[in-house]
């Protein structure tokens, strides 16, 4: 093909170039001649009449703003812009008044599917520590549970995978989470680690209808805690089982179900004993004699009231039942075979609460009694049995408070609770413990990014041991006493931090400098063995450094 050469472009320009100069000139003087018309004496329709062009449709209101009647629209003054008649369009003499049409409320955007793919979580903590006598700094509480400052590190790696199924509107999401905690090995050189799969099960939520999930595995199944003193003080399982949850559609009401079972490496669950191989070969082989599980199942019921715009109450609604079946344990006579009779335990509580919604202020009420079996906790083994070799009478009694308040550059931060436990037998011993605390933690951040706060508690135990005073040397023995052993800890701590994420009394991660002072009573001092510092110590100092980080902290517990 010929390529057009320099002489053609003009050419061409002279041929198209005056009926495009006439069109340009028209399309420029057509609003000249439009405004030139003479105006009509009849009124225009309104621009929203039929027959006009339609509108452009408005983009969908925020959720919050869903259900709301439409404000009308701005009326159009002289200034502005607006649609001219058109010819012809003569107003109807002494027209009947309409009345205006009331907007329809707009529907609520739908929420967009939930995000595919991978997501990474973690929870850790980290310290070194000494004594000011050169040795570890060692964790000083008396109590079952206490200050989170002085313990020991620990790690947790969260893995999770989300996908969306358009075919059924369904979300699953698998979770591993394997944690890990102390010793280290930057810390005792030795390269083992000390590692337990915490999560390894599948959710699929709004599955068969809309507020419905279900899940398979191992888990962590809690609901909430009372984080000063780390503690789950309602509902605190590891099982391996699955479990149903129902979310009513008001977003404020729950129940979920769930069935486990597990079997502690103890005999009262298992005994395996060697015997001769099938057909009586040569050698030995293990056969379980003893082979039990513990069935655990649990119900919860949870509901919120809103209060105001963000604020509300919480109820929450909780039980559990705990079954041990019967088997038989060899006994140390070769052959000779010993009933183990079936163990029953249950669990009721509840948990009643108040929060704010504007930041983490809120305040928590747990109570919690457990009986039989369920006392020993889900992984105990029930011990000091009743006469008849079951763990009938045993009790534990919960009541826990906790809560944060917030305002400005001030937080505080508080928790304490009572514990009361007794065995199965008549008679008490040393594991029939009353216990409690009281703990406050009060911030005062300095700048956004950190501040200084300071930790105050109480704790105090009471055993119920036969129990033999000492005897100054030269001294007759005198006789051991029933009467329980009572002892008291009392701590201040200072602890300067910095918070990169910002204010709040729950912002991680915080970079801590801890500064602890413990008194210890000459009753908390005989709870410890012989020899061993803590029973020879009034005054325990420990100072060091401390991280603790949560990152992507969706959470997986469940309840």
């Amino acid at each position: 093909m010929r390529r057009p050469g320099p002489e053609f472009g003009p050419r061409r320009s002279r041929v198209h170039g005056v009926p495009l100069a006439l069109l340009a000139a028209a399309l420029c003087a057509s609003p000249s001649l439009a405004a030139a018309q003479t105006e009509p004496t009849a009124e225009p329709k309104p621009a929203a009449s039929e027959g006009a062009p339609p509108l452009p449709d408005a983009p969908p209101p925020p959720a919050a703003e869903a259900g709301k009647q439409a404000d009308p629209p701005p009326a159009n003054d002289g200034a502005k812009e607006q649609r001219r008649p058109d010819a012809g369009d003569v107003k109807p003499a002494e027209p009947k008044a309409e009345p205006p049409k009331t907007a329809e409320a707009p529907k609520a955007a739908e929420p967009p599917p939930p995000e595919s793919g991978f997501f990474l979580g973690s929870y850790g903590r980290v310290g070194a520590a000494t004594d000011f006598r050169k040795r570890p700094g060692r964790d000083a509480d008396i109590v079952a549970r206490g200050s989170r400052l002085d313990e020991s590190p620990y790690f947790e790696l969260d893995v999770q995978r989300q996908d969306y199924w358009k075919a059924t509107g369904t979300t699953t999401r698998a979770v591993i989470t394997l944690g890990t905690s102390a010793p280290l090995f930057h810390y005792n050189a030795d390269f083992n680690i000390r590692m337990a799969v915490r999560n390894l099960f599948l959710q699929a939520n709004n599955i068969v209808t809309k507020g419905l999930s279900a899940w398979v595995g191992s888990r962590m199944y809690r609901g909430d805690d009372a984080y000063l003193i780390d503690y789950w003080p309602l509902d605190n399982l590891n099982t391996m089982g699955g479990g149903l949850r129902y979310d009513f559609a008001n977003g404020r009401t729950f129940i979920a179900w769930h069935a486990g079972l597990n079997q502690p490496r103890t005999g009262f669950f298992s005994q395996t004993v060697t015997r001769t191989p099938a057909l009586n070969q040569v050698g030995a082989t293990n056969v379980n004699i003893l082979d039990r599980q513990k069935f655990i199942t649990s119900l919860k019921a949870s509901h919120v009231v809103k209060v105001g715009e963000t604020a509300g109450v919480k109820a929450v609604f909780y039980g559990e039942l705990h079954d041990i079946p019967s088997g038989q344990r060899e006994t140390e006579v070769k052959g000779t075979f010993q009933t183990m009779p079936a163990d029953f335990g249950y669990v009721v509580g509840a948990q009643f609460g108040a929060f704010t919604g504007r930041d983490a202020s809120h305040v928590n009420l747990f109570i919690r009694y457990a009986g039989g079996a369920a006392a020993y906790g889900e992984f105990g083994t029930p011990f000091q049995l009743a006469p008849d070799r079951t763990s009938a009478g045993a009790r534990e009694l919960w009541i826990t408070l906790s809560g944060n308040w917030e305002t400005g550059p001030l937080g505080l931060m508080a928790a304490g609770y009572f514990r009361s436990f007794r065995d199965a037998s008549t008679s008490l011993d040393y594991n029939d413990v009353d216990e409690g605390i009281i703990m406050a933690r009060p911030h005062f951040f300095l700048t956004e990014w950190g501040g200084i706060a300071t930790e105050i508690s109480y704790q105090a135990q009471q055993r119920g041991v036969r129990y033999q005073p000492p005897t100054p040397p030269g001294q007759p023995i005198p006789a051991p006493t029933n009467d329980p052993v009572m002892g008291g800890l009392f701590r201040i701590g200072l602890v300067p931090f910095l918070n990169p994420a910002g204010k709040g009394s729950y912002s991680r991660p915080q970079l801590r400098l801890i500064y602890l002072l413990t008194h210890r009573d000459e009753g908390a001092r005989s709870m410890y063995p012989k020899d061993d510092v803590f029973s020879l110590r009034e005054w325990e100092h420990f100072f060091g450094v401390g991280v603790e980080w949560w990152f992507n902290a969706q959470t997986t517990y469940g309840g």
